[in-house]
């Protein structure tokens, strides 16, 4: 398995209140499949990061591709497959 990170970057501030239910339900599910290492906004309110797990670059892409907030152009997906280094 692979990490892949989506940032999300803020483009309509107004329209996000009102597709961010069907974001975190869309994310709660993909959550209890193990498909998220993690998630949550940034404190600027810019956006958000998710951690996908995935096998590939088109599975993760496939995922955050079809987030409401990337289908209802709320914000804009920065995707990129993350290497997680441990600390010693």
């Amino acid at each position: 398995m692979r990490y892949y990170a989506a940032m999300l970057h803020m483009v309509d501030l107004e329209k996000n209140k009102k597709i961010l239910p069907y974001h975190i339900e869309y994310l709660n599910k993909l959550d209890q499949q193990g498909k998220i290492w993690g998630r949550g906004p940034f404190s600027d309110k810019s956006g958000g990061m998710v951690i996908y797990i995935a096998e590939n670059l088109e599975e993760a892409k496939y995922m955050a591709e079809n987030d409401p907030h990337v289908l209802e152009g709320v914000r804009r997906l920065e995707l990129k497959e993350w290497e997680v280094l441990k600390s010693p």
